[in-house]
């Protein structure tokens, strides 16, 4: 049994829209693929010891311990996986719930899905499944803790923190999306102009001196005691000289902490002699050689959160603690206060495990206590010195408590340092008396405080207290989202693209838009290459300029790792034809027409799907979709179309010789095909139907007729504008074009252009990609032996894998069968083809190029023109 294949799916994608994030393996049984569960002795068994908490999974069963029986009935060790995969994460505090399994075309293979929380966990969980399967099947010990540990480790390391999680949460339950940036909790939420940016709890609208004054504990303490807020006495020290001094200045008990610390980290607290302060000095300068010392305050710690100006919550925090029983040692007291179901790992539960580090060690050795000695019955002994929940501290929430003053003294305090979201640590006897009256102060103000102890209480009302953040950066329904228009399909879909794009950037709209040759922002060029993937989309989210989105969604980047964005507006499927059949497990049309579907099953409720109601496979996507749809074709009459627009439906047609939009029982006349240049006169009907989906995508999108008539007049095919789209040169005596058609639906599109052409001879230059199929292969040299009077065979420089014999063969046998005395040459470099071409062209021929490089072909056929320019000078 092994894993052939891992793919992790980070949007809406073939296998599931509603489930995004989940890994897709592909499983090779191998000597396990015709034995089931029950037909090895002591399995289950065996799984139910190691996990028993797979009682509650349901499985098809759908009740609790339904996958046990399942199991114990017989079911295929790829299901087995499965659920071992999700297990593993839920142990390791991310719970991940949705799978499925299913065979694959091989034989003995199956597809594993799962879903995930953390990508890099789930991509561990499945190999870590894969071998404990092995081990269960073999009856052979495993060190399960191992695989936890690391899954543990995982989540810390790369997992959201709480406060983060709980504010992105927040903007999901509004439909407002995010985009991880970095694995330090920057978050982006909203899509191009409309994004605001987060990490942790700080903010794009927090202010840079605000967190340098609260990061300055000295200067913020002046800050606020001249303002009138309660703060304790002190100083700051850099030696043992001017501690000394210190203390004799403020007398015990003291406090020393590091100038420019967090956390708690090197903070010592109730010192009350001169040995215990130089270990609090060294302690400090560990994390700072500027160390405070202040009286200590009597009190309780509370946490006073201040979001936007307005206080939303109080917490009171308790140290990590245990209370003696007379029998139990501390070392056991801890243990069985880690037993509490709401402790974990780091930030993986509401409280955290207390750990029985040397700051603790320390301070049972100042009580001349060890990790050994009993506590007395009742007695509490506190195993920190600071109350933080990370480690291992309690919060009880109190903001209903708050005295008005103590609210206003905290709102006045994040007015003071600057801070959008401020925490305020308040030591004091009673949070609901004035802070003056009580002898309290304030001891710190945080700039990124942690919002763990307000969402999730030891005890008391939990606080949705990331409300009031996104109520700060989207204030009253401020949009977070721009329009995206997304376009799919096996041919068109490039053109598509970029005339929508040209009439949305004709409206005014800053456009971000991708193609096969690379990401435009406001029509530069900034990343070359195939761009139709997850990653290119979001750099045109991701870019803050950006206010309308145009994505071209090709079949391997939705197969690769899903779609770049949760929703679009505007969903097209242009068509879907045989290409890349026999890739990436895609074997038939009805799978590749699954693949495109994804598309129209992303458009958002309230927006339009745009599918070619001439394409069985496209029009059958309407079915079950919850978005509105509008079809287009190239027949008004079309049965399919007549019922649509019967049922109050939104439809464009070529009728008449006029690209018209159907609505309801009117028919509004967009312009004359033969007016519009991308259709080069009419002649190119394959591009009506692009101009056809383009119009609908401009309607529905509200512009005007006038607008959309506009655009679709000034968009010039031209190497510039629509490079390897239509490209004709025209020489004196005969006429080339470049494209960059590679399959056999984009070869016989080309071939339906060619047939009106009044030419003596038509030459192709023809190739098969080396990742297709033999019959495929075979198909590009039979089109192209109808269409062509000669063919040239070249050969991409990537052969993928395949000889040039297993390329060429096929295609002369396609050839060879249609017509057998065809002229053909072989010419396998690209540039010598062209060359040899456009040196032989004959008077009044037409030489298609369908090319691999679009730029270096556009280059030689520019040059060769200039050459042939300069020869007719010289003869004249």
């Amino acid at each position: 049994m092994k894993i052939t294949d891992l793919r992790i799916m980070r949007g809406p994608n073939y296998w599931s829209v509603e489930h995004p994030k989940i890994i897709v393996l592909k499983l090779d049984l191998e000597e396990l693929a015709d034995t089931l569960t029950h037909e090895v002795p002591g399995f289950a068994a065996r799984l139910q010891r190691m996990f028993p908490g797979m009682y509650e999974h349901r499985a098809t069963e759908g009740v609790a311990g339904g996958f046990f029986k399942s199991v114990e009935e017989g079911t295929t060790f790829a299901h087995v996986l499965q659920h071992i995969a999700l297990e593993l994460q839920t142990l390791a505090g991310m719970e991940s719930g949705y799978g499925r399994c299913y065979m694959a075309h091989e034989q003995g293979t199956h597809f594993v899905i799962f879903s995930y929380q953390e990508e890099r966990a789930g991509e561990y969980a499945a190999h870590a499944a894969l071998r404990i399967t092995q081990a269960l099947i073999k009856g052979e010990k495993y060190k399960l803790d191992e695989d936890i540990d690391r899954l543990h480790q995982i989540r810390e390391d790369e997992y959201f923190g709480p406060s983060t999680y709980s504010i992105v949460s927040e903007a999901q339950s509004r439909g407002i999306p995010y985009i991880r940036l970095n694995r330090h909790s920057l978050i982006q939420l909203g899509y191009g102009v409309n994004q605001k940016r987060i990490q942790a709890t700080m903010t794009c609208g927090t202010a840079c001196f605000a967190v340098e004054i609260a990061g300055d504990k000295n200067a913020t303490k002046e800050l606020l005691d001249e303002a009138g807020i309660p703060v304790p006495k002190g100083t700051t020290v850099y030696d043992q000289e001017e501690l000394k001094r210190a203390v004799d200045r403020l007398g015990y008990p003291l406090v020393l902490k590091p100038l420019d610390g967090n956390h708690g980290k090197g903070a010592s607290i109730n010192i009350t002699n001169w040995k215990d302060a130089l270990k609090g000095l060294a302690a400090a300068q560990h994390y700072s050689e500027a160390v405070m010392v202040e009286r200590y305050i009597e009190g309780f710690d509370f946490r006073l959160l201040v979001i936007n100006k307005k206080f939303v919550a109080a917490a009171k925090r308790t140290p990590a603690m245990v209370t003696g029983d007379g029998i139990s040692t501390i070392k056991q007291l801890v243990d069985q206060a880690n037993k509490d179901p709401r402790r974990g790992v780091g930030h993986e539960k509401a409280l955290t495990r207390i750990k029985i580090d040397q700051h603790t060690k320390n301070i049972l050795k100042a009580k001349e206590l060890t990790t050994q000695s009993v506590l007395p019955e009742g007695e509490v002994l506190y195993l920190k010195s600071t109350a933080n929940i990370s480690t291992g501290g309690t919060a009880t929430d109190v903001t209903d408590l708050v005295d008005p003053y103590n609210i206003l003294m905290a709102e006045r305090i994040a007015g003071l340092v600057g801070l959008d979201i401020c925490g305020i640590d308040v030591m004091t006897t009673d949070i609901a008396i004035p802070l003056n009256e009580a002898g309290g102060a304030v001891l710190e103000v945080n700039a990124a405080p942690g919002f763990r102890m307000h969402i999730s209480p030891t005890y008391g009302l939990p606080r949705n207290v990331a409300e009031p953040v996104i109520d700060m950066l989207f204030p009253h329904a401020k949009p977070a989202r721009i329009p995206i228009v997304a376009v799919s399909g096996t041919n068109g879909k490039t053109t598509t693209t970029r005339l929508i794009a040209h009439m949305v950037k004709s409206k005014g709209y800053r456009v971000g838009y991708t193609t096969t040759e690379g990401i435009y922002i406001q029509d530069k060029l900034l990343e070359k290459g195939d761009t139709t993937g997850a990653y290119s989309a979001q750099f045109v989210l991701k870019d803050p300029t950006v206010d309308f989105a145009v994505l071209e969604c090709a079949r391997g980047g939705l197969l690769r790792s899903g779609l770049g964005f949760d929703q679009c507006d505007i969903g097209i499927v242009t068509n879907v034809s045989s290409d890349h059949l026999g890739l990436r497990d895609i074997h038939t049309l009805e799978d590749l027409a699954n693949v495109k579907s994804v598309i129209p099953k992303s458009v958002s409720k309230d927006g339009y799907a745009i599918l070619n109601a001439d394409d069985d496979l496209v029009y059958a996507m309407a079915e079950d979709l919850k978005c509105k749809v509008a079809f287009f074709s190239m027949d008004e009459n079309n049965p399919r179309i007549l019922k649509h627009i019967a049922k109050g439906g939104l439809a464009a047609v070529f009728e008449n010789g006029y690209i018209s939009i159907f609505k309801n029982s009117y028919k509004i006349r967009i312009d004359r095909v033969g007016d519009v240049p991308l259709t080069f006169g009419g002649r190119a009907k394959f591009n009506i139907e692009n101009i056809l989906a383009a119009a609908l995508a401009g309607y529905v999108s509200h512009f005007d007729i006038e607008d959309i008539k506009r655009a679709l007049r000034t968009f010039i095919p031209s190497p510039d504008k629509t490079p390897g789209r239509m490209n004709l040169f025209q020489f004196p005596n005969f006429e080339v074009l470049v494209d960059y058609a590679h399959n056999v639906g984009g070869l016989k599109a080309i071939g339906g252009f060619m047939e009106d052409l009044d030419v003596s001879r038509k030459v192709g230059i023809i190739a098969g990609v080396g990742d297709r199929r033999t019959q495929d292969f075979y198909e590009m040299g039979r089109v192209a032996g109808e269409i062509f009077d000669e063919i040239i065979i070249r050969l991409d420089n990537d052969l993928r894998g395949k000889t040039p014999e297993e390329i060429t063969l096929p295609m002369l046998q396609g050839i060879e069968d249609v017509a057998p005395h065809k002229q053909v040459k072989v010419i396998p470099e690209e540039m010598r083809a062209i060359a040899y071409a456009l040196e032989n062209a004959e008077p009044d021929s037409f030489v298609a190029i369908f090319t691999e490089d679009v730029h270096e072909s556009v280059k030689m056929v520019e040059s060769f023109k200039v050459i042939q320019h300069r020869s007719s000078m010289l003869v004249e």
